[in-house]
């Protein structure tokens, strides 16, 4: 593994012995040679599950790179998510707690005038 992927996970807060690498058979077109050649690369991420798996070229040392690559961009988009989700939440505190625009507060007492004088024209109940 090189230096940028091992960089990749540190940055990430993960070391690559949290990591399953196996070496299967592929599938699809290929006939003999896919079938006698162990060439694509499972990887797994066992604290979050995510899961990379590459058999794009016939080799499996450039497979294992792009597998390792893949794998990487997964955890990454997953921390990035997590970021945003929690961006998103705190916005959404912000917003809910923030205190009433001048605005808003006349247009408030405005629509509670009006409904008071709807209710007063009402009448009490049994007064007829």
């Amino acid at each position: 593994m090189n230096d940028q992927i091992e960089s990749r996970l540190a940055a990430l807060g993960t070391s690559s012995a949290d990591i399953d690498e196996r070496f299967i058979r592929g599938s699809g077109k290929g006939g003999q040679k896919i079938n006698k050649t162990s060439s694509c690369v499972w990887l797994r991420h066992r604290p979050t599950g995510v899961e990379a798996r590459c058999q794009r070229e016939r080799s499996q040392l450039t497979n294992r790179e792009l597998a390792w690559a893949d794998l990487c961009a997964k955890l990454e988009e997953r921390q990035r998510a997590a970021a945003a989700l929690a961006q998103h939440e705190r916005e959404k505190d912000r917003r809910r707690h923030r205190p009433k625009s001048r605005g808003q507060k006349l247009r408030m007492l405005a629509a509670k005038k009006h409904r008071s004088t709807i209710k007063a024209r009402r009448g009490r109940p049994g007064a007829e």
